[in-house]
């Protein structure tokens, strides 16, 4: 079980990485006020929500405590980002508040995951 659980999690920080990798990919066209949502940052948050949907079930599976508000604040996080990403993803320019955000939810989001314990 240990060794599908850490499978799911370098699946989830390769969901993280092509998340924050297309923001920071797009932050020069972002000071232009040209960024756009890539493909990949779509892919990334999918990939996240469906990763962190399966450690959360595998952990309660193998008996380990769940943090489930932990859990539900970075479920709304990245369902927020979701909704950005999804609404915005065909538009060729996104204003800068809005790409902003995306980065800031995904950092924040990185930090929860990081420091509540």
């Amino acid at each position: 079980m240990d060794v599908l659980i850490h499978v799911f999690v370098g699946l989830h920080i390769i969901g993280i990485a092509a998340l924050l990798g297309g923001f920071f990919f797009q932050m020069k066209a972002m000071r232009a006020d040209e960024a756009r949502f890539v493909p990949g940052m779509l892919h990334g948050a999918f990939t996240m929500l469906l990763t962190g949907m399966v450690l959360v079930g595998l952990n309660q599976a193998g008996g380990d405590p769940v943090n489930n508000v932990k859990i539900g604040v970075k479920l709304a996080l990245l369902v927020v980002i979701l909704g950005l990403v999804y609404v915005k993803r065909d538009e060729e320019k996104v204003p800068s508040s809005l790409f902003g955000t995306v980065g800031a939810l995904t950092v924040a989001n990185i930090f929860i995951a990081v420091l509540w314990t």
